[in-house]
């Protein structure tokens, strides 16, 4: 079993559109899109880190196309891209603490952070 002080460094993590105002509770905060949002000048967004590499490859989020009749099989195909991504997955757990993961796009029911975001919480179940 972990000790308290390894569970007060696991990260924690949340998501939140970049549009929103950065606010102390979001702990690090994390840009996980691979091209920069529109409209959100560097000193607005707060970020601790932009991880371009953990977004979807560029063939992956043009097929995807934000359309939600190609959910479920964009999840399939990000899953498996994270999931070859080991590197980038340690460097995002490595951060510890609360990180809040940042996404521009408009539809928050089908984008990439929130299969991020699951991908990072069941994965760790798992370990």
């Amino acid at each position: 079993m972990p000790s308290p002080a390894a569970d007060a460094r696991a990260p924690c993590f949340a998501i939140k559109r970049i549009y929103e105002p950065a606010e102390a509770s979001d702990g690090i905060r994390v840009l996980v899109d691979r091209l920069w949002p529109r409209g959100v000048s560097k000193e607005e967004a707060g970020l601790d880190l932009w991880l371009k590499a953990i977004a979807p490859s560029p063939d992956l989020r043009k097929w995807f196309g934000h359309d939600p009749a190609h959910w479920e099989e964009f999840g399939h195909r990000y899953r498996a891209e994270l999931a070859g991504n080991a590197e980038v997955i340690d460097q995002l757990r490595g951060i510890g603490g609360k990180v809040t993961l940042l996404y521009a796009a408009h539809d928050q029911s089908h984008n990439h952070a929130l299969i991020l975001l699951d991908f990072l919480q069941t994965s760790a179940k798992g370990s």
